[in-house]
């Protein structure tokens, strides 16, 4: 009897040894998986019954119950100084189309706790969520609430402006998570369903339309392609790293929405919600989402990397438009003109040319820049991509295997360059780098005084006196004039940041740049 009892109690131990170590075995494949692998992997182990969407009258009722629990609440607490505002859902410049043009004011910087909010999505039962950059980009704690009230202190695997998308980690399991839809299937007129927090009101969904894809803003980094025939009046192309490409809805989104699921009637994510399109900061009619096929590859980025992996083709090019056509005696309707080709790029190695037009990307023609900028997004340096473009009247084609970023510096420092030494002359004014004597006596580790402040410039025009000690530019410390010239080159939005301090405090300034 004592020998059965030792043989079932071996058994059970061997058996419970097994189970754990393949547990272990499972969970260290699961997280070689990308997010899409993860959840396609949950799903054939935990079949149920799919979302259908409905005839006739629209009932989003089923949708609505299986994505609810996936969205979470997203609190952030951040130090705020002076004018500075914070990064959240509730406070964000992404949320609404405006920029504070007024006249800078003076004050102290006061360091303050601040507090704003935003949405999520959780993507997988382990605790990751994917957000907006800007709803955590200047928090100093995140807090995250499930519908259930359960509550969640997160940390952030990875984010960038860039794409405007950042990756949380909480720390639980078997969390409810939004399953992935496919954003190239998504149709204009396709009903959708806007899931997240607005106006820090509680889980709240509605619904819309599909308006339009492949929308592009300006609203991340400097605004789109400019050249004399984009916006501005700028007659040398600025290399711009952000990416626009956003699916437009009158799904009604609120500050607070940032973050949130757009997601279509079968309950699957097509997109997060990032920004609306508002002379108020409220909803006045259309909604723009970041497209779920670009967000997988950016989040798998993050949890595998840290950071965004990015391949270059390695071109500046302007979108063909009348002007375009008439300037270059060209005779296609849609496309990209090349402007100009990186040396040692991508694009040069695969032949590409100053003066070809860039006309399709793996068999799908290109109306706009974004049809372009986001399917090189959703790869890596070394992948390869197959573009159609044309010459002298020719069609060819071309299979460009992509590289990272240093192949891009060239063409990048020489714009910036430009750009920050056209803003330095707009601005108006002589420095030279503040005595230690003049650091000690304002208590400052970096510094440039305004010896001269000449008429016309912006400096004039917006009050900013002589005798000025300038400490950051566009938040980058600075301490002779080249410093000064080189945080000009890192102007977003067209919006310069200066703050220095004198014998009346602190003082900001946030002005616009024009072209």
């Amino acid at each position: 009897m004592k020998k059965i009892g030792i043989s079932l109690l071996t058994a059970f131990v061997g058996g419970a040894v097994a189970i754990g170590g393949y547990k272990v075995f499972e969970n260290r494949q699961m997280n070689k998986m990308s997010f899409e692998e993860q959840q396609k992997v949950f799903y054939a182990n935990n079949p149920g019954a799919e979302v259908m969407a409905s005839t006739g009258n629209p009932d989003f009722t089923q949708a609505a119950a299986a994505v609810s629990p996936g969205v979470v609440h997203i609190k952030v607490t951040m130090t705020a100084r002076g004018s500075q505002r914070g990064g959240g859902g509730s406070g964000s410049p992404f949320d609404m189309f405006e920029e504070f043009f007024g006249m800078p004011q003076q004050r102290r910087a006061e360091p303050r706790q601040a507090q704003a909010s935003g949405s999520g999505v959780l993507i997988s039962q382990d605790g990751y969520i994917v957000t907006n950059n800007h709803v955590v980009e200047d928090a100093d704690k995140i807090e995250v609430q499930l519908t259930d009230k359960r509550t969640f202190e997160a940390k952030v695997i990875g984010r960038d402006p860039d794409f405007d998308l950042a990756l949380l980690k909480v720390s639980g399991s078997n969390l409810p998570f939004v399953r992935f839809g496919n954003s190239d299937n998504v149709q204009i007129g396709e009903w959708v369903l806007a899931v997240g927090y607005p106006l820090s009101l509680q889980s709240t969904v509605t619904a819309g339309i599909v308006s339009a894809k492949g929308r592009q803003i300006g609203i991340l980094g400097e605004q789109n392609q400019r050249s004399p025939y984009g916006y501005g009046q700028s007659q040398e192309p600025i290399v711009n790293t952000a990416i626009e490409s956003f699916i437009q809805t009158d799904a009604v989104i609120n500050k607070g929405n940032s973050g949130g699921a757009l997601v279509n009637a079968r309950g699957e994510l097509i997109g997060i919600n990032a920004a609306i399109a508002s002379p108020t900061g409220v909803y006045a009619g259309y909604g723009f989402a970041i497209p779920v096929n670009l967000v997988k590859k950016i989040m798998d980025d993050f949890k595998e990397f840290g950071a965004v992996q990015r391949g270059y083709i390695g071109v500046t090019f302007n979108e063909i438009n009348e002007a375009v056509r008439k300037e270059y005696n060209i005779d296609d309707v849609n496309g990209l003109f090349v402007q100009d080709v990186v040396k040692d790029g991508a694009a040069a190695s695969a032949g590409l040319k100053k003066g070809d037009v860039i006309t399709k990307i793996e068999g799908n023609v290109i109306y706009s820049s974004s049809d372009l900028q986001e399917r090189v997004a959703r790869l890596r340096p070394g992948d390869k991509v197959k573009i159609a473009y044309k010459r002298e009247g020719k069609e060819r084609e071309a299979t460009i295997t992509l590289k990272a970023q240093e192949a891009k510096k060239s063409a990048a420092e020489e714009a910036n360059s430009k750009s920050a030494t056209e803003i330095f002359n707009k601005l108006g004014a002589s420095f030279t780098p503040a005595s230690d004597a003049q650091k000690k006596k304002f208590g400052v580790s970096s510094g440039v005084v305004i010896t001269q402040v000449h008429r016309g410039g912006m400096f004039e025009y917006f009050g900013v006196e002589k005798g000025l000690i300038v400490t950051h530019v566009n938040g980058k410390p600075v301490n002779n004039v080249d410093e000064v010239e080189s945080a000009l080159g890192s102007t977003k939005r067209n919006i310069v940041r200066i703050k220095g301090t004198s014998e009346e405090g602190t003082v900001e300034f946030n002005f616009p740049i024009e072209y």
